[in-house]
């Protein structure tokens, strides 16, 4: 470890070894440093609050549609120590975590009180998910996790295991938090440990502290999941754009994002889901796809920023991408800009399921700011920042895929041409 790392992260005792020229006790030192249960928790906090300090940084130029920030803005290690280690001497003398975290991701995000809040999945070393409230003033950096992790009151049957929570602000008054909730599958044959079955959970709140659980989604369809809520009731029902699907992982036979009305959220039942996006041969959405962030309302209509799902030779690739629907009718799409908005790039291409990107959440401010909330590869949380105005040109005027790469060549030479003949 080199001289300036050891004194800093060290202190004194590092520090004293070098002057004095005694390095064959610095091994010594640091061990005895380490076992030290006072000195390992200062060295812990002072990790924790540099890290929680730690200011972001845009990375230019970017590609006009959005700028991406060059740190993630939540990670497991952003979960407060309380929440993982013993702090007490008498019963972890060796300062050992208790409740170690894996990842946190797929945040659903609100502003709230003037705050940016995420509700983070937070997936725990035992495998376990569970929500808990990060916030953040400016959006971009300084995300701390407030209050103790969401306990989520139960239905009759008990959620194995939660995750990727869509906070929708309802006309109605009430935030509406919609997840996925697992359970094992009862039809599993014996030594079966791994089936299980995907239905939308509800949950509602005024606060995020107080939270209020409601009957599960009832639908046609076997399974459920990726399900959100439109913030604005459409024919006096609550809307929901829904992904059903035949088994836990696979689609089947379900064609992509759906959406049907119910009319209550105490009762929620759709009897009727009618295709809005489908899923496409050969496309960056030809394996499945899903609604990820709340819809978000223009001057020239509704704003999704889903996720789509392919094919490699190296396994699934999940990526982020937008389309636009009516004002007037919410499920007809009249924007469909072709490919994605964002993929993996760089470390976001590595974790515990890699390749993947993946949304269910973004805000939009007054001033027309846009920030888009991504996990990557079911690791960590990021943040893209654009603009309402450039969304919607981008979904405008991105020319829709043709499905066929002679189509596309066609459509890059009609660019070049027109570029050309600026000159």
């Amino acid at each position: 470890m080199e001289k300036g790392v050891l004194q800093a992260r060290f202190g004194d005792a590092a520090r004293g070894c070098f002057v004095e020229g005694h390095l064959q006790n610095l091994a010594q030192e640091i061990f005895m440093l380490m076992n030290s249960f006072e000195d390992r928790l200062a060295l812990l906090r002072a990790d924790y609050d540099a890290l929680i300090r730690k200011p972001n940084e845009a990375v230019y130029p970017g590609n006009g549609i959005y700028v991406r920030y060059r740190n993630p803005i939540v990670t497991a290690a952003h979960i407060p120590l309380e929440w993982r280690y013993d702090l007490n001497k008498a019963t972890n003398p060796f300062l050992m975590e208790r409740m170690g975290i894996n990842a946190a991701f797929n945040a659903g995000a609100i502003k709230l009180g003037g705050r940016y809040c995420l509700v983070v999945r937070v997936e725990g070393a035992d495998r376990k998910s569970f929500f808990a409230v990060a916030e953040s003033k400016n959006g971009i950096d300084g995300f701390e996790f407030k209050g103790l992790p969401i306990l989520l009151p139960q239905t009759a049957e008990p959620d194995t295991n939660v995750y990727d929570m869509r906070l929708t602000q309802h006309e109605d008054g009430w935030i509406y938090g919609l997840f996925c909730s697992e359970r094992k599958d009862k039809s599993a044959p014996a030594g079966d440990t791994s089936s299980a079955t995907a239905a939308c959970g509800i949950v509602r709140t005024k606060d995020l502290q107080r939270w209020e659980r409601l009957p599960d989604l009832v639908t046609g369809s076997s399974q459920q999941r990726n399900v959100v809520l439109h913030p604005e009731f459409v024919g006096g029902k609550y809307l929901f754009f829904t992904r059903p699907q035949d088994g836990f992982i696979e689609t089947g036979s379900g064609g992509g994002i759906c959406a049907g009305c119910s009319d209550s959220m105490e009762h929620p039942v759709i009897k009727e889901e009618r295709l809005v996006d489908e899923k496409v041969y050969h496309t960056i959405k030809e394996v499945k796809n899903g609604a990820g962030a709340v819809p978000i309302k223009t001057k020239d209509g509704w704003l999704f920023i889903a996720h789509g799902v392919r094919n490699t030779a190296a396994g699934l690739r999940y990526v982020v991408y937008a389309f636009m629907t009516s004002l007037e009718d919410p499920t007809k799409v009249i924007y469909r800009p072709s490919g994605y908005l964002i993929a993996p790039e760089g470390e976001e291409r590595i974790g515990d399921v890699s390749n993947v990107v993946f949304v269910n959440g973004a805000i939009a401010d007054d001033d027309g700011r846009l920030l888009i909330y991504y996990a990557s590869s079911d690791t960590r949380m990021h943040v893209a920042e654009s603009s309402i105005d450039r969304l919607v040109d981008y979904c405008k005027h991105t020319p829709e895929d043709s499905l066929t790469s002679r189509g596309q060549v066609e459509q890059r030479i009609r660019l070049i041409e027109a570029n050309r003949a600026l000159s």
